[in-house]
């Protein structure tokens, strides 16, 4: 379970289901496969994000070892699954993530989209951390426990960097509003989403 201030050190306003852990135990490959998934599309969205901010030269900087990261960590999930006999399954649609982008900016200003995107990596990978944290902490198997340890480490830079870049770049009240009504509005998909033991989030 979550302490308060767990959560308020990621900003999230509302725990995920404890039944969620229980259910990944039941289906290892799905839940894996999904996992590499995550990976794997992290890596692909800080790519995007250089290829579209070029002129950030902070942004550039500290996101491009980022990519390195986020594509070992999707090695490292398929060595998991070989390990254990397991396979990658095929992609599935993320009603999470997909949930949230109906939230970002589409129009307005470039400077605005770009603020939604940092905010919006920000929270995907405070949300991850939250879940690798409990798997960490619940998962009956010592080495899947720190197997997962591991990633939350990384993942709770990473939330760190995105709000960093954010401040960094935009005045901080700004940020601290825009990040808030996206708290919220997770807050809402996160209630409304039925745990299920074979997505991530």
């Amino acid at each position: 379970m979550h302490s308060n201030k767990e959560l308020t050190t990621l900003g999230l306003h509302l725990p995920t289901d404890p039944r969620w852990v229980d259910l990944t135990q039941y289906s290892l490959e799905e839940i894996l496969s999904d996992h590499a998934y995550c990976e794997q599309k992290a890596a692909s969205t800080c790519i995007s994000l250089i290829q579209m901010w070029p002129d950030k030269t902070r942004l550039v900087d500290e996101v491009a070892p980022v990519v390195t990261e986020e594509w070992g960590h999707f090695r490292l999930v398929i060595s998991e699954l070989n390990k254990r006999g397991l396979k990658l399954g095929f992609q599935r649609k993320d009603e999470y993530v997909n949930s949230i982008l109906q939230f970002t900016k589409k129009g307005g200003s470039k400077e605005d989209r770009l603020l939604d995107q940092l905010l919006l990596c920000a929270l995907i990978e405070a949300r991850s951390c939250e879940r690798f944290k409990l798997l960490s902490e619940n998962l009956p198997e010592e080495n899947l426990r720190e197997f997962y340890r591991h990633f939350m480490i990384s993942e709770a830079g990473h939330y760190r960097m995105f709000i960093e870049l954010a401040e960094h770049y935009f005045d901080q009240k700004k940020v601290r509003t825009r990040w808030q009504e996206f708290l919220d509005f997770e807050a809402d998909i996160v209630k409304d989403l039925k745990p299920r033991g074979d997505r991530m989030h």
